[in-house]
């Protein structure tokens, strides 16, 4: 069975850092080497937005109001993405998702909650 678990998630003050990381369990090294994992958000009441993608080991994509703050990264060996969040702002507040591509379907992990206080 593959499947995704986020961590990393916590109460932090604006202006504070945090880092997520997601492990894709279950999923063999060249399956995982070829997807393209992201980072997702859901904030209360507003529809779940990409934070940040990543493709092979170096091209990468952002969410404008994220940029220059966040870095997204992965460990192939580990299977692992991360996301390094700095200068965190009240309105990074979400749950934020692990996802990917696998065997044709969207795989999601189940959230770690970022609360930034202001």
């Amino acid at each position: 069975q593959v499947y995704l678990v986020e961590s990393g998630g916590g109460l932090v003050q604006a202006g504070g850092s945090l880092k997520l990381s997601c492990r894709a369990h279950g999923m063999i090294l060249s399956v995982f080497t070829s997807n393209t994992p992201a980072w997702y958000r859901q904030a209360p009441g507003k529809e779940r937005e990409l934070v940040a993608s990543i493709i092979g080991g170096r091209s990468t994509n952002y969410a404008d109001s994220v940029k220059g703050r966040f870095t997204i990264s992965r460990d192939n060996t580990r299977r692992s993405v991360y996301l390094e969040m700095n200068l965190l702002e009240a309105e990074d507040t979400a749950v934020y998702y692990c996802g990917t591509r696998y065997s044709g379907k969207d795989l999601w992990g189940p959230g770690t909650q970022v609360t930034v206080s202001s």
